[in-house]
């Protein structure tokens, strides 16, 4: 079902307004930084995110952060 409301009206048939619903969702939800943990992720581009809180860009999925392994040592270099 369709949670987001689109300006597509009966255009483009019900599975393509569906899959693209599914993704702007996805898209649109409230992210957490895998540094600072705060709720404060935006997207800049497809697949590179950004927190407002600490200023850290990262890579992820296109509509969504998925799961990202963070390595010790840029962990560390981000808290300097």
């Amino acid at each position: 079902m369709m949670t987001t409301k689109l300006s597509y009206g009966v255009r483009y048939g019900r599975k393509v307004r569906g899959k693209l619903s599914k993704f702007l969702d996805i898209k649109n939800k409230d992210k957490k930084c895998p540094y600072c943990h705060a709720l404060k992720v935006r997207r800049i581009a497809s697949g590179i995110w950004e927190c407002t809180k600490c200023n850290s860009k990262f890579t992820g999925k296109a509509y969504d952060i998925g799961k990202t392994k963070i390595k010790e040592s840029v962990k560390e270099d981000s808290e300097e």
